[in-house]
């Protein structure tokens, strides 16, 4: 018998004459068979592998009808129409001078019915500037998918009537971000999306109150880590910085400070335990905070660290 392993989880099906879960799928025979008594234990099944067979890579190619996944993050869910300009047809054969003018028009009208929605030009301008976000600030797919489902709910709730499209889009990612456990602030990903932090903020707001977020409070211990990195401290000083941190959290000195300003300021004062020489400027430029809030909270800082 010529058994070909497919790789498929075949893991719930179990021999009952040697109780052994190290099952395999024919596919000559279409048979679950097990693969250490040989005992049939499903036969006469579907096929599990497609119809058509591959003799070369440009088969497979050729023959596979898998496209590229779905994604919110698309205007159109990666399901539109494209009509390719090169005028063939699926044989290869040039179009006729006939059918070229029908053709031309079916282009038209295909590029018209998919913009010819505000809706769709909406999401268009969108996503577009959700994807230069994503290229300057390195973020995950998931977070991509997530900041693009916010989006598209409070298009739904027309949350968007009378504000910016940039600045929508930033307080979707901020929201998918808090979400997710990134570390990301909303100035830095206004900076990004060239759009004022403050409106981008109000859009904020609007968005947790309509869409009625649960998010999950910022721990600064991310911060703490992202802004040691690029202040280039030392390992001993991080760690110090955590321990520190780690109490002031359980202190009600730190409720209502922003986490990032606190990870900049406890970090610093980490550095001077340690004999580390890193100036205020280097620490505020590494935290994106200036130097005026870096000082008020180390002040906060030094009352349980003196």
């Amino acid at each position: 018998m010529n058994i070909h392993e497919q790789g498929l989880s075949l893991n719930k099906e179990e021999c009952s004459l040697c109780n052994s879960k190290a099952v395999v799928y024919d596919t000559d025979n279409s048979e679950v068979v097990c693969s250490e008594c040989g005992m049939v234990i499903q036969d006469n099944i579907e096929s599990l592998s497609p119809e058509w067979r591959a003799y070369s890579n440009d088969d497979l190619d050729s023959k596979s009808r898998t496209g590229m996944p779905t994604s919110l993050a698309f205007h159109d869910m990666g399901l539109s129409t494209f009509i390719s300009y090169s005028n063939v047809d699926a044989n290869g054969a040039t179009i006729s001078p006939e059918q070229l003018s029908k053709v031309q028009r079916m282009r038209r009208w295909n590029k018209i019915s998919s913009n010819n929605r505000s809706y769709h030009r909406n999401l268009k301008n969108a996503f577009a500037v959700l994807s230069v976000i994503k290229d300057k600030l390195s973020l995950s797919d998931a977070l991509i998918e997530k900041s693009a489902y916010n989006y598209r709910k409070a298009l739904d709730k027309h949350i968007i009537k009378g504000r910016s499209i940039r600045a929508l889009v930033v307080a979707s990612v901020y929201a998918a971000c808090r979400e997710l456990n990134v570390p990301r602030t909303l100035d830095e990903i206004a900076d990004t999306a060239n759009t004022d932090s403050i409106f981008a903020g109000k859009c904020y707001r609007l968005l947790v109150r309509y869409m009625k977020l649960h998010l999950p409070i910022i721990d600064s211990n991310a911060y703490l880590a992202k802004i040691a990195n690029k202040a280039r401290v030392s390992e001993i000083t991080y760690r110090r910085g955590l321990e520190m941190l780690s109490v002031i959290k359980e202190n009600p000195i730190s409720h209502g400070k922003d986490p990032n300003a606190l990870a900049v300021a406890v970090l610093y004062a980490a550095c001077l335990k340690e004999g580390d020489k890193v100036s205020q400027a280097q620490i505020a430029v590494a935290g994106d905070t200036s130097i005026v809030t870096l000082r008020k909270r180390f002040q906060d800082v030094k009352r349980l660290f003196p």
